[in-house]
């Protein structure tokens, strides 16, 4: 059974930084994508950032783009999220994701394209 699994969310304050960390189990990803997303309460999952298979690749939506850093670790079975100088419009659900249909594609920031999705984990950022 493939399961992705999120932590390091929390409650933190505005300026403060976090890491989240996506373990995967179950089958390996380290010819796929991965990425990450976020769901804040009434609005729509939205993208965050993707990284290729091998690292060398890597997208982020305008909003956090300088402030957070996707890594992985292919040995490992892990993605990485840093997020630093966080906002409170950061606040939300953040979602790992994984794709697991053709290897070796470029990362994407469309939902459809990741077919392996975490539970999530909370992150509240105060002001």
């Amino acid at each position: 059974q493939v399961q992705l699994v999120e932590s390091g969310g929390g409650l933190v304050q505005a300026g403060d930084s976090l890491r989240l960390s996506c373990a995967a189990s179950g089958r390996t990803f380290s010819t796929y994508p991965m990425g990450w997303f976020r769901q804040a309460p009434g609005k729509e999952r939205e993208f965050v950032a993707a990284i290729s298979w091998s690292g060398s690749t890597t997208l982020y939506a305008d909003s956090v783009k300088g402030r957070f850093t996707i890594s992985r670790s292919n040995a490992g079975n892990t993605q990485y999220l840093q997020m630093n100088r966080l906002k409170p419009e950061d606040t939300a659900v953040y979602y790992c994701a994984a794709a697991g249909g053709r290897p070796n594609i470029a990362p994407s920031r469309r939902r459809y394209e990741y077919d392996y999705w975490g539970q999530g984990t909370q992150v509240t950022v105060s002001s």
